[in-house]
């Protein structure tokens, strides 16, 4: 079925390029599959209190542990949820830190079937507005990008730290394309869609999902942390990051652990939580050729 979709798309994209960039996005913005949460997880997801926020008509979970000021805000990645992150929430509240997180529409328990970096933008201001300032944002891949895009739009924090980085939409793109197995009409047809449906006003819009762009406009304190075997997020996405971001950026480059079972990592868990919990008068970020480093 797939390669016959694929197939279909490919024929049709240059005669009909409507039709193909609707059913394009609909595949893009939808996660593969619902995870649920695990065994090890279930414990610290049934000590948050649960709330609901309603985004573009579908209902969202959040989660908060802790009711300090200025928590930590967890964004989790696609087809993920935010139980992934229990051994950091755990790491956290050891440490007197207080944590919101939410499932994304069409993740976790949250409702809808797909999701959109503008509905991550909404969700992330609406906790924003609930919350307070947040001190700090760790994210994992898809939520990395979709960070950086919320932090533009005048909510801030002093460090951010992203783990298994997407950097920008143009990886997302060629990665869909090749998962899908279809050409670069395809994808032309689905931005064309893309800029119709949600910026119509607005031309050129593809630099704003670039979360290496501009710099200067997020202060923040950065630490990245990606491995050499992630299959998913190519660790060239967070070597780009710090770049950008330069003395303000710090890269640790892990080993055999891939894409997911970083968030599972104890010295992962604990080198974020070290950087979470340094006062910006500690939080010191030297070069990426300084400080990367191979964990195992």
């Amino acid at each position: 079925m797939a390669s016959l979709l694929s197939t279909t798309l490919n024929i049709t994209a240059r005669v009909a390029p409507g039709p193909v960039g609707r059913v394009a996005f609909a595949l893009f913005v939808r996660p593969l599959g619902r995870p649920k949460v695990k065994p090890g997880e279930a414990e610290v997801m049934a000590r948050a209190v649960t709330g609901r926020l309603v985004v573009d008509g579908i209902p969202v979970t959040t989660y908060r542990w802790g009711d300090g000021d200025r928590p930590v805000l967890i964004v989790h990645g696609w087809t993920s949820r935010a139980s992934r992150f229990a051994g950091f929430v755990e790491a956290l509240l050891a440490e007197g830190r207080t944590v919101v997180s939410f499932d994304a529409p069409g993740h976790g328990a949250s409702g809808g079937r797909a999701t959109t970096i503008l509905r991550q933008r909404e969700i992330i201001r609406r906790l924003h507005a609930q919350y307070g300032e947040f001190s700090d944002v760790l994210a994992h891949s898809f939520g990395v990008v979709a960070t950086f895009f919320a932090l533009r739009d005048g909510i801030r924090a002093d460090r951010i730290v992203g783990i298994g980085a997407i950097a920008d939409f143009d990886f997302l793109a060629a990665r869909f394309r090749a998962m899908l197995g279809v050409n670069q009409a395809v994808e032309d047809a689905m931005r064309r869609h893309i800029q119709r449906r949600l910026f119509p006003s607005e031309p050129d819009i593809w630099p704003r999902f670039d979360a290496r762009r501009h710099p200067e406009e997020i202060p923040s304190q950065i630490l990245l942390v990606h491995d050499a075997d992630d299959d998913t997020a190519d660790p060239g996405q967070s070597r780009a990051l710090a770049a950008a971001y330069g003395e303000r950026a710090r890269l640790i480059e892990t080993s055999g652990l891939g894409h997911r079972r970083i968030l599972l990592d104890p010295h992962v868990i604990a080198t974020t939580v070290e950087f979470l919990s340094a006062t910006a008068s500690q939080t010191r970020a030297a070069s990426p050729a300084e400080t990367t480093e191979a964990t195992r």
